[in-house]
């Protein structure tokens, strides 16, 4: 039987945040740094595997750069030309990782988290995942089923 190709790693330079975000949700691996220089930027791409996504044409056609240049200005459009042009899925199958550190969210019972959560939260909700990283935990909320959405109305 043929193995699946790896997924490719992504860092996504500062102006692209939004679009780390959603990689992330979707779960593919995403380095994001609000702020930080064009040569740190490659050395870490270079070091770990990563495809570069930028903005900057500049940055996109330097040397030892692996970098993707995005035309589109915004958010879904951007997503959308990186999810076609490396033939990635936009569905999301339980492989999300952290939105804040990356990290490949683990599930974990409620009753574990439970003292963490908000009131609200805890009456309405059963399905829990955590960062083993940072600490944070997620559920299927408003903002969580925005998140979908917005994903969703890609074309």
């Amino acid at each position: 039987m043929d193995k699946l190709p790896p997924l490719p790693k992504f860092i996504a330079d500062c102006h692209l945040g939004r679009v780390a975000k959603y990689l992330r949700i979707l779960g593919y691996d995403t380095l994001y740094f609000p702020h930080i220089e064009d040569n740190d930027l490659i050395k870490i791409a270079n070091e770990e595997g990563r495809i570069i996504l930028t903005r900057d044409r500049e940055l996109s056609e330097r040397k030892h750069a692996n970098a993707f240049l995005l035309k589109p200005t915004e958010t879904q459009s951007q997503l959308k030309t990186i999810l076609e042009h490396f033939h990635l899925s936009k569905k999301i199958e339980g492989r999300s990782r952290c939105i804040v550190c990356n990290t490949p969210l683990e599930q974990v019972d409620k009753e574990e988290v439970i003292d963490q959560l908000p009131e609200g939260v805890k009456k309405h909700f059963e399905f829990f995942e955590r960062c083993p990283g940072c600490g944070r935990i997620y559920w299927h909320g408003d903002h969580y089923r925005n998140m979908v959405s917005f994903l969703k109305e890609i074309e």
